[in-house]
C-alpha cells in the first residue's frame, strides 16, 4: 500500500513538473514570437546627386517618425492592422509623400484618392477608388472592411460613405502643394493635347465670387501670369525635390506579436491622370496584399503593369507553392517579370517569420523597415553608403 501510494505520488510530482516545464516552454515561445514593420514612400528616378543633405534629412525624418508610430503599437501588444494603419497615416499627412495631403493633380486639377488594408489572418480587406476630401483614405479602407459588407467602394458612393462614419474631410485647399501643382503644369505644358489650368484651385474658388467686371479685369491682367506659370521652378521639382518621375504611392506591411500580418497603401495615383483612372493602389492582390499563410505586401510603381501582374498575390503565390523565401518571391516578381514586362517599380514584402524583403528596379525606393532584433533601417537610394 506505502509502494503504491508512493509510486502514485511520484507520478503526480513528474506529471506536475512535465506540466510546469510544458507551460514555462511555450511562455518563452510566446514571449519570444518576432514583431516586424516595413514601409514606403514610393519608387522612381530618385537620383543622390540631385538631392540636397536638407531635403535628404526630411524624408529620413518622416519616414522614421511612420516607423515609430506603427511600430510602437506593435511594442504594446497592437494588431498589425493599427500598425500599418498608424504608419501610413503619418505619410498621408506630409505633403512629402503622393498620398492624402501632398497628392497629385489630376487632368482636371482635382486629388483623387486610392487606398487599400487587408488582414492577413481572415483575408478581409477594405479599398477605396477616387475619393475627394477625405484626410485619410486609408482609415476610409479599414472602415470599409470593419464597418460594412463590401471591399472596395469608388468615387461618391465611398465619399458618402464617408460621410456616414464621421470621418474626418478637408478642403480641396487641404491638398493644395505647390510641388504637386508645378508637376501638373510642366506635365501638362509638354502635352499639347492637354488644356493648361489658368488658375490654381484656390484662384479658380475665389474667382467665381467676383462681379463680371473684377473677373474679366483678372483675366486681362493674369495672361502674362499664365506665361510664366506654364514654366514650374524647375530647380524646385529637379534639384530639391528629385523624384518628379517617382511612382508616388505609401504603404506598410506588419508583422505583430499573435502572429498575424497586415498591409496598407495610399496613393495620389498618377499626375495629370484622366478618366477616374485608378492603379494598383486599391486593387487586393495587385498592390495590396496579406496572408498569414505566406506574406504581406505593398507595392509602388508603375500600376497598370503591378495588375496585370497581380504583384502581390504572385509573391504570396511563390511563397505557399513552391516554397521559396520571402525575398526570392520578391525578388522574383520585382527584378525579373516586371522589368521583362516593362513595370517599373517596388515592393515591401513581410513574412510571418518577420523576414523582409524591399526589392525595387528603379534607382531609388523611399523605404525602411524595423527588424525583429529592433533594428531600423532608412533607406532612399538603390546604394546606400
Amino acid at each position: 500500500m506505502r509502494l503504491a501510494t508512493s509510486l502514485f505520488l511520484v507520478g503526480m510530482i513528474s506529471t506536475t513538473i512535465g506540466a510546469t516545464l510544458a507551460s514555462m516552454t511555450l511562455s518563452a515561445q510566446t514571449a519570444k514570437k518576432p514583431i516586424a514593420l516595413a514601409i514606403h514612400g514610393g519608387a522612381g528616378t530618385i537620383n543622390r546627386d540631385k538631392m540636397t543633405p536638407a531635403i535628404e534629412q526630411e524624408y529620413r525624418a518622416k519616414l522614421q517618425e511612420a516607423l515609430k508610430a506603427g511600430y510602437s503599437i506593435l511594442q504594446r501588444g497592437g494588431t498589425a492592422l493599427d500598425a500599418v494603419q498608424a504608419a501610413v497615416i503619418v505619410m498621408e499627412d506630409s505633403p512629402l509623400f503622393n498620398a492624402g495631403k501632398g497628392a497629385v493633380f489630376t487632368a482636371e486639377r482635382t486629388n483623387e484618392l486610392d487606398a487599400a488594408v487587408m488582414d492577413g489572418k481572415t483575408l478581409k480587406a477594405g479599398a477605396v477608388a477616387g475619393v475627394r476630401g477625405v484626410k485619410n483614405p486609408v482609415v476610409l479602407a479599414r472602415l470599409v472592411m470593419d464597418s460594412s459588407p463590401h471591399v472596395m467602394l469608388v468615387g461618391k458612393g465611398a465619399e458618402q460613405f464617408a460621410k456616414e462614419q464621421g470621418l474626418e474631410r478637408m478642403p480641396d485647399k487641404y491638398f493644395y502643394t505647390e510641388r504637386r501643382w508645378n508637376e501638373l503644369l510642366k506635365m501638362q505644358s509638354e502635352n499639347k493635347s492637354t488644356q493648361v489650368p489658368q488658375e490654381t484651385p484656390d484662384e479658380k474658388a475665389s474667382s467665381v465670387k467676383q462681379s463680371k467686371k473684377e473677373k474679366s479685369s483678372k483675366e486681362k491682367s493674369s495672361k502674362d501670369k499664365k506665361r510664366s506659370a506654364l514654366q514650374p521652378n524647375e530647380e524646385a521639382s529637379e534639384t530639391h525635390y528629385p523624384d518628379e518621375r517617382k511612382f508616388g504611392t505609401v504603404g506598410a506591411v506588419a508583422l505583430d506579436s499573435a502572429g498575424n500580418l497586415a498591409a496598407a497603401t495610399s496613393t495620389g495615383g498618377m499626375t495629370n491622370k484622366k478618366y477616374g483612372r485608378v492603379g494598383d493602389c486599391p486593387i487586393i492582390g495587385a498592390g495590396t496584399f496579406a496572408d498569414n499563410n505566406s506574406c504581406a505586401v505593398s507595392a509602388t510603381g508603375h500600376g497598370e503593369y503591378f495588375i496585370r501582374s497581380v504583384v502581390g498575390y504572385d509573391i504570396a503565390a511563390q511563397m505557399a507553392y513552391k516554397g521559396v523565401t520571402v525575398w526570392k518571391a520578391a525578388e522574383n516578381v520585382v527584378l525579373k517579370k516586371l522589368v521583362e514586362r516593362g513595370g517599373a517599380g517596388g515592393v515591401i514584402a513581410l513574412d510571418a517569420q518577420g523576414n523582409i524583403a524591399m526589392p525595387h528596379n528603379t534607382s531609388g525606393m523611399y523605404r525602411g523597415a524595423i527588424f525583429p532584433d529592433g533594428t531600423m533601417t532608412i533607406e532612399i537610394f538603390k546604394t546606400e553608403k
